[in-house]
């Protein structure tokens, strides 16, 4: 069994210092003062720490293995499509029938980044002797909890022990992080290596040794390669800092400066726009020039702080404003270049910010280290204040951790998806086999492949249709958008029927004109080689 003091070798190893490298004067200062207002020792701060790493960890392990479709099942499905297709393709004498549709099915995934994790979850497939999609969740898990040992010994250098529970009570504990953190896509994996990177450039910021500038550069540059909109934050935050620290003239002649800007974009230029080429201007024109034009709607901006306030909380997101101004200076450069850095990140991808919430989950560790500095102020105050209040205080303090734990337990307590591959199974059983179909069918179509695994077209959702016309694509009439289709289509698959229902002209299209080839429960599927007519 896993005990608390289990963490606390880990965390001393971001709180140890080496002797060649002393820390600024005020620093030992700092951690006794901390620890005074706290009324512990170090090591109980250690162990508080440990503590909440063991109950994030408890409640994103609760209900492990229910199917990933409780938090952005397209995406995850996604990447569960592509580990299935890399584990066929490296599994010693696999059914070949199995072997090329699962590699097929992968090989018709677009590239938006490398497939990093999901390879390790192959890898893993293979060890563990077959394919166990929750192991994807595992590794979700664990990534963020190294992330979380990271947060911690950074908040503790920037503010106090007390700052730093507090920012790694809500890294870990804020309900949508639980949800985020336990899914598989490549977000909690490259949140992990910004906290590194974060660490390491403030450890740069204390030295100034080639060592940690190594360190900073390789960090940062993984986590843009694993997901590029991480490029973002990490110029706001280096631009920021090394005007801070060094000046713009002076930063230009730094040879440290220009072997971190050089390790940071090495890769990620040779992926993004080498090796993905068409694929990256592609999204590039499609995704961010096309979309620009939201930026002058007022109701994008409306969208985006509501969308602060349902995950984060505008409360903790204004406090942490406030907490970049109570900083030090140095601290006050690096979280205003992270502020910046997600501002223009947000401005840049305009649908996705307002429409894709773990688009926003590396604003998480950015929340968490903005409120300490602000919590360390509360707690001298509370410290002055009698014990009744001080013992109040520490109840609040405990209703602060209870509260968003329970709201986490009962959304993943509440939600079962054990039924829901059987569904998809037998949904892809009926489907005639080769033959090409068109489907209107929840998911962008990803719970047929993975778990019905079976090859299918899209009809476009009136989602879809609204953000060609915000791009400014002209508007196909009906018909000609049917018959261009399904031109090449033998079979219509109906899943979806509340967006049957917002097509009408597509509903009366297929039961007026094409007769039923199969009807299960939960869907139609319509014989377009024959015509009612």
């Amino acid at each position: 069994m896993i005990r608390s003091s289990s963490f606390a070798p880990i965390l001393r190893l971001f709180a140890a210092k080496r002797q060649d490298e002393k820390p600024p004067d005020h620093a030992e200062a700092k951690e006794k003062t901390g620890a005074i207002l706290l009324g512990m020792p170090s090591r109980l701060v250690l162990l508080l720490a440990a503590l909440l790493l063991l109950i994030g960890l408890g409640i994103r392990l609760y209900d492990l293995t229910d199917p990933p479709l409780d938090f952005h099942a397209t995406r995850q499905l996604r990447d569960a499509v592509l580990a299935r297709g890399i584990y066929y393709r490296y599994l010693p004498d696999p059914d070949p029938e199995t072997y090329e549709v699962a590699t097929s099915l992968a090989n018709g995934i677009a590239d938006y980044e490398p497939p990093i994790v999901e390879h390790i979850v192959a890898f893993t497939y293979l060890l563990a002797g077959g394919e166990h999609l929750w192991i994807a969740r595992l590794y979700s898990i664990l990534f963020w909890a190294i992330g979380g040992v990271a947060l911690f010994a950074l908040a503790r250098r920037m503010t106090t022990p007390a700052g730093a529970l507090f920012a790694l009570g809500y890294y870990l504990l804020l309900p949508f992080a639980v949800y985020a953190s336990r899914s598989f896509q490549p977000e909690p994996f490259m949140v992990m290596w910004l906290i590194l990177t974060l660490y390491a450039a403030y450890r740069w910021s204390e030295t100034r040794t080639w060592k940690w500038a190594i360190l900073t550069g390789v960090f940062a540059a993984i986590a843009a390669l694993v997901k590029i909109v991480a490029a973002f934050l990490l110029a706001g935050l280096m631009i920021a800092m090394v005007l801070k620290l060094l000046g713009l003239r002076k930063g230009l002649k730094n040879p440290q400066v220009w072997a971190m800007a050089l390790i940071m974009v090495l890769p990620s230029v040779i992926y993004y726009l080498i090796g993905l080429g068409e694929g990256s201007s592609s999204y590039f024109s499609n995704w961010i020039l096309a979309l620009l034009p939201m930026l002058r709607d007022p109701s994008f901006y409306a969208r985006w702080l509501i969308l602060l306030d349902d995950h984060f909380g505008v409360t903790f997101v204004l406090a942490g404003i406030a907490g970049v101004l109570l900083s030090k200076p140095t601290n006050r450069a690096m979280l205003l270049g992270l502020w910046i850095g997600y501002a223009v990140y947000g401005l840049s991808l305009p649908h996705q910010t307002v429409t894709h919430n773990y688009y926003h989950l590396q604003l998480v560790p950015i929340v968490a280290l903005s409120v300490a500095p602000v919590f360390a102020l509360i707690i001298p105050a509370i410290g002055q204040q009698g014990k009744v209040w001080r013992v109040l205080f520490a109840a609040l303090m405990l209703l602060a951790v209870a509260y968003p734990l329970s709201v986490a337990w009962l959304e993943l307590k509440n939600t079962d998806y054990r039924q829901e591959p059987a569904y998809w199974e037998q949904v892809g059983e009926a489907l005639p086999v080769n033959s090409p179909i068109i489907a209107l069918t929840s998911y962008y179509g990803h719970t047929l492949r993975y778990y019905g695994m079976r090859h299918i077209f899209l009809w476009p959702i009136t989602a879809e249709q609204r953000l060609a016309a915000q791009r400014g694509t002209p508007e196909q009439a009906f018909m000609d958008q049917f018959e261009s289709r399904t031109a090449d289509m033998d079979y219509f698959l109906v899943t979806n029927f509340g967006e049957l229902d917002r097509q009408p002209s597509l509903a009366t299209m297929l039961y007026d004109h094409y007769p039923i080839f199969e009807e299960g429960d939960g869907y139609i599927i319509f014989d377009l080689e024959e015509s009612l007519d």
